[in-house]
This record gives C-alpha cells, structure tokens and sequence, in this order.
C-alpha cells in the first residue's frame, strides 16, 4: 500500500491504522518520490493526496495507471466539488474527501481492492471468534449466535480491538488511541461510554437472555464477558 501524502502528520495518522489492519504500507510527500517508491515496490493500491508540492495527484494516477495497469487509486482530498470528484474519479477508483474518518478510509480501500484485484491476490483472513461472537476482517461483517449485526465502521473497530483482546480489561486510554488514534485525549471525553452503549444496543438483544457482550471495569476500562 502506497500512501502519498505531504501532510506529515496525516500521513503517519493513516500509516499507523492501515498497518493495524495488517497493509504492508510505504509513504511519499512528493509526485517524484511516489514514483520512485512504486518502480521498487509495485503496490497493489494507492492512496493520493491531490495537491502535492511538485505536480498533481491526478497527473501522477495517470502516470502510476501507465506504468501498472491493475493497480487500485484512491484520492484523498480536501476539495469536495462534484466536478472536481467527477474529474478525479477518471483517474483512479474512489475519491474520499477531508476531514475524513479513518475507518472509512480502510473500508473503502478494501472495497476497491475487491472491486480490481484477482480473488487469489486479496488475503482471505480467518474470522475473529470470542464466545457467540464472530467477525470477518475480509468482508467487515458482524454475526452474534449467528445472526448479523449492523455496525458503522467506528463500532465495528471498537468491538474487533476488543475480541483482539480477549478477555483482558482494555483501558479507555488505549481505546481512544488505538480506535480513535487519540495520543491526548481530554479527561471528560465520553466518545468510548458513547461507543460503548451503542455496541451494547446492538448485540445484548441477539444472545441468550441475560449473557451481555461487554463488562465494565469502573474506573479502568472495557473487556468481553
């Protein structure tokens, strides 16, 4: 995985939770380094920031596409007119805008990479267990006893770092780092409580009467009962 981008900081933000999700990633900040990088390497996708110091992104798919004609584009840009996404779209496989959410961003390179690439090159990855509990890192589902959960892409990362985990009480802090990619965050932030009852909502109605999901540990964290 490719990730051209002159941002430092959104640049290792997006290294960082593709890595999580086991992509094999390398990072530019230049047209001409992503060049380089891909002649070395062949990735089988990109991720381009449109506005680069020396050229543009959509010039640089164009000339990525020339050189590896199966390779997966996807552009990540502030600019969110519908010519300009119509535009960038000629060029490559899907268009994510900024600000964006970094769950969606590893959804949507998953799906392209679906979309372009051979069965036999995507890696099929065993599904997740914990109890009644099963997820699927290739497809993203969600089944509890069986039967399918719906979750946004910020519940499903919670509760995968939380079966990743076991049955180990995880620390709110390493849950707004490691999900939210929160190095500081504030004292009174309620995101994880928030996130929390969400799951709860969603999976305690689907087991057997009286078996929930998540345990809490007051004044430490969350864990899998």
């Amino acid at each position: 995985m490719l990730i051209v981008e002159d941002e430092p900081s959104i640049a290792d933000v997006l290294a960082i939770a593709l890595r999580y999700h086991r992509f094999e990633v390398m990072t530019a900040g230049t047209v001409q380094g992503a060049l380089a990088l891909a002649e070395r390497t062949r990735p089988d996708a990109a991720l381009l920031d449109v506005m680069l110091p020396d050229g543009d992104g959509r010039a640089l798919a164009r000339e990525l596409r020339v050189r590896q004609p199966d390779l997966a584009l996807v552009f990540l840009t502030a600019r969110d007119a519908p010519a300009e996404i119509v535009g960038a779209l000629g060029y490559g496989d899907d268009y994510i805008t900024k600000p964006f959410n970094i769950d969606e961003v590893v959804a949507r390179i998953g799906a392209v990479l679906r979309r372009t690439r051979p069965a036999d090159v995507i890696q099929q990855r065993p599904p997740l267990r914990y109890g009644d509990l099963e997820l699927d890192e290739t497809t993203y589902s969600v089944h509890r006893a069986g039967r399918t959960v719906e979750l946004t892409p910020t519940e499903y990362a919670l509760l995968r770092f939380l079966v990743r985990n076991g049955g180990r009480i995880v620390p709110k802090e390493q849950l707004l780092k490691h999900v939210w990619q929160y190095e500081h965050a504030p004292s009174e932030s309620t995101v994880v409580e928030t996130y929390i009852s969400y799951l709860r909502r969603k999976l305690d109605t689907l087991g057997a009467p009286g078996t929930p999901v998540i345990t809490t540990r007051r004044g430490v964290g969350y864990g899998l009962a």
